[in-house]
């Protein structure tokens, strides 16, 4: 596909230029791969502006908005609240290299929605978070082996970016050039949900595992939940063997309920890593948790991370303006969205023929294209119909709504999104998945 594939009758000649422009100086034109529509074909849009629901390119085509910058955007785009503090704060200065009276408000206002956070530690970006978290697990612990999940994204570290082999539990192969196997050779990685695969490992390695990190609710191979049982074995199996139980709720923090996942679950970690909505849409990052276990950083204790912009002003001054505008009620009324549109689509794909599983979680949600009943790790995933999730996602795209640009992504809504919205959204995923629908016949 090209991008002359492109959107029926919307023209995207400038996204093109722009495009072009950019591959003779940004690697692939992008700066983060999934922007290049590589798993849908096609060349890639270029957003001039947002506002509510809705985002705009640079040939002034709009659509309803369902990437919402990956899920920071709970209150849509542009809000006029949160522009006004980032307003505010930039004329008293975008930096200081020193603590601010900001970091204070919302470091109290987050761990007074998240129990388990006694303590936290700003950085600026959910990566930051992930491996701070893990290097402080292992000298709180003394131990070195980290267990991961297959699916499940915790930003680009090295010995993070790995895939399991075959068996129940394997030394994990790294999945990007450039990471030597020696950096991943203290990773275990093992199928998400699988119970067993977890106790054999911890009966095997278990004085070894100096913690296991994991998304509560997976949702960079769309949106999968864990089971609740699932999560209850990961926190009885590191209490038992003194390891400890990293939940990664950088999507999820404040995207599912009015603090984590964990609050849903009713499940306490021991550290948790958060992103993306607590900073309003900037750059932020952040992790917490147990008072014993955060007082081993510096400059209380001997495990060193540092950051020239943690605790930036202008994220801090956006990330209080988003939190004081959330309430339980807000959670509610998405959810009642998120229903709505789910159940919809569901019901249109069933007319259709078409195979579909649509799996949801808060305010979040995700279409498979596929025969299974349930999507429950992985492998189910991947054997989903990738080419058919593709010619959906531009016939969408042709009618007026942006849903990310691969299968493996979570969609998300906001605050902003409307009933006027969710309708062309509706009535949009009719017209395609009937189009689908023909296409097959």
């Amino acid at each position: 596909m090209s991008n002359m594939r492109s959107s029926g009758n919307r023209r995207l000649e400038r996204s093109s230029e722009l495009y072009a422009r950019a591959r003779q100086v940004l690697v692939g034109g992008v700066n983060s791969p999934v922007r290049s529509f590589r798993s849908v074909g096609g060349e890639p849009l270029f957003i001039q502006r947002g506002e509510g629901c809705y985002i705009y390119d640079a040939d002034g085509n709009g659509y309803v908005d369902y990437v919402c910058s990956w899920g920071a955007l709970i209150l849509g785009h542009a809000d006029a609240d949160l522009v006004r503090a980032i307003q505010e704060q930039a004329t008293r200065g975008t930096s200081y290299g020193a603590s601010t009276e900001l970091e204070v408000e919302l470091a109290e206002k987050i761990a007074s929605a998240i129990p388990s956070i006694e303590l936290l530690r700003f950085v600026n970006s959910g990566t930051e978070a992930t491996m701070s978290a893990i290097r402080l697990a292992r000298g709180y612990t003394g131990k070195k082996k980290l267990v991961k999940f297959e699916g499940c994204y915790h930003g680009h570290a090295d010995y993070l970016l790995t895939k399991a082999g075959s068996g129940l539990a394997t030394y994990s192969i790294p999945s990007s050039a450039g990471v030597p196997e020696s950096f991943t050779q203290e990773t275990i990685t093992l199928p998400f949900n699988d119970i067993a695969a977890v106790e054999e490992v911890f009966k095997r390695e278990g004085a070894e595992i100096a913690a296991v990190i994991v998304e509560p609710v997976a949702g960079n191979m769309g949106v999968v939940p864990a089971s609740r049982e699932f999560l209850i074995t990961l926190r009885e199996l590191t209490e038992r063997y003194n390891a400890l139980l990293i939940f990664d709720e950088v999507i999820t923090g404040f995207r599912l309920t009015y603090g984590g996942a964990q609050n849903i679950y009713g499940i306490t970690p021991d550290l948790t890593c958060l992103g993306k909505v607590i900073g309003g849409g900037l750059p932020i990052g952040a992790y917490g948790g147990r008072e014993e276990v955060m007082k081993k950083l510096a400059p209380l204790g001997p495990v060193y991370q540092a950051g020239t912009l943690s605790g930036n002003p202008l994220s801090m001054a956006a990330g209080l303006a988003t939190l004081k505008k959330l309430s339980q009620a807000t959670y509610e009324t998405l959810s009642g969205k998120i229903e709505r549109i789910t159940t919809a689509l569901q019901r249109t794909a069933e007319e259709t023929g078409l195979p579909v599983k649509i799996t949801k979680a808060g305010a979040m949600f995700s279409i498979f294209f596929t025969n299974k009943d349930n999507i429950t790790n992985y492998d189910d995933v991947l054997a989903c119909d990738r080419e058919r999730f593709s010619h959906f996602f531009w016939n969408m795209l042709d009618r007026g709504v942006y849903l990310p640009p691969s299968p493996f992504e979570a969609m998300f809504i906001s605050t902003a999104h409307n009933e006027e919205a969710i309708d062309k959204t509706l009535e949009a995923a009719s017209a395609s998945l009937a189009e689908l629908s023909r296409e097959k016949g």
